[in-house]
C-alpha cells in the first residue's frame, strides 16, 4: 500500500474476524445435529441486526442473538433449553482467535499502528470475548455499538470511532472478513481491508468500492501495509 495512503488507525471487526467461530460447531452438532447450522446462525443474526437497525429500533447484540437462536430452533423443529442457551452465550464469550491473530497484531504494533476494535457485541461488566482471548493488550480501546444504539455497517458507528480517538475518518481503516463491514466503513470515509477467511470474499460488483487491501490473514495483512 502506498505510503500516502497508508491509515494511521487500525479498527479491528471482532468476530469471526480475530475470534473463530468455528469453535462453536460442537455446540450446534449438539443442539440441531448438524454443525454447520453455526453459518446459518450467524447470516441470520447479522440480517435481524441490519434490520432492527432500519426500523429504526434497537436491541443488544446477546439478547438479538438469543432470541435468533430461538427462532432456529422453531423452524428447524428442535428444542433448545436455557441450559442450551445459557452453553451457548458461555461459549460465544470465549471464542478463541484465530491461530495468525496475535501475530499479525503483535507485526501491526510493531509498526506503529494505533490498535482498536468496533463490534456489534455490547460491553461486558466482566471481560470482553478480547480479553478472555488473551488480546486485549494489543489494542488502546475497545469500542462496542451499544453506545450509539445502532448495528454496523450505520456510518456513524464508523465515523464515532475516529471522533472519539481524535482522528478525521480519512486516518483509519476498517479491517474485517465481510464485505459489508468494509463497505459499510468506505462510505463513512475509511479505508477497508478484507480478511478473507474462509466463507467470506470480495463482493465484485463494479459500481461499489472494492477493499484497499485484501489479505488472507491479519499477517498477510501486516506484510501488505
Amino acid at each position: 500500500m502506498p505510503a500516502a495512503n497508508r491509515p494511521s488507525v487500525l479498527v479491528f471487526d471482532v468476530n469471526e474476524t480475530l475470534l473463530d467461530i468455528e469453535a462453536l460447531r460442537p455446540h450446534f452438532h449438539r443442539i440441531f445435529g448438524d454443525a454447520g447450522v453455526v453459518r446459518e446462525w450467524y447470516g441470520q443474526l447479522i440480517l435481524y441486526s441490519m434490520t432492527v437497525t432500519m426500523s429504526g429500533r434497537y436491541t443488544d447484540f446477546s439478547t438479538l442473538s438469543r432470541a435468533v437462536l430461538q427462532m432456529m430452533s422453531d423452524f428447524h423443529h428442535v428444542s433448545m433449553t436455557d441450559e442450551d442457551l445459557n452453553d451457548l452465550g458461555t461459549a460465544i464469550r470465549t471464542m478463541p482467535a484465530h491461530g495468525d491473530v496475535a501475530d499479525g497484531l503483535r507485526m501491526l504494533a510493531d509498526n506503529g499502528y494505533r490498535l482498536v476494535t468496533l463490534t456489534n457485541s455490547p460491553p461486558h461488566a466482566g471481560a470482553t470475548p478480547v480479553d478472555n482471548a488473551g488480546l486485549s493488550g494489543f489494542f488502546e480501546r475497545q469500542f462496542s455499538v451499544d453506545s450509539q444504539r445502532a448495528f454496523k455497517p450505520a456510518p456513524q458507528l464508523y465515523t464515532g470511532v475516529a471522533t472519539q480517538l481524535g482522528v478525521p475518518a480519512s486516518d483509519c481503516m476498517m479491517i474485517s472478513c465481510h464485505a459489508w463491514d468494509t463497505l459499510g466503513a468506505q462510505a463513512a470515509g475509511l479505508a477497508g481491508a478484507l480478511i478473507t477467511r474462509p466463507g467470506n470474499a470480495p463482493l465484485a460488483v463494479p459500481a461499489l468500492p472494492q477493499p484497499d487491501v485484501i489479505a488472507t490473514d491479519l499477517v498477510d495483512l501486516a506484510s501488505q501495509l
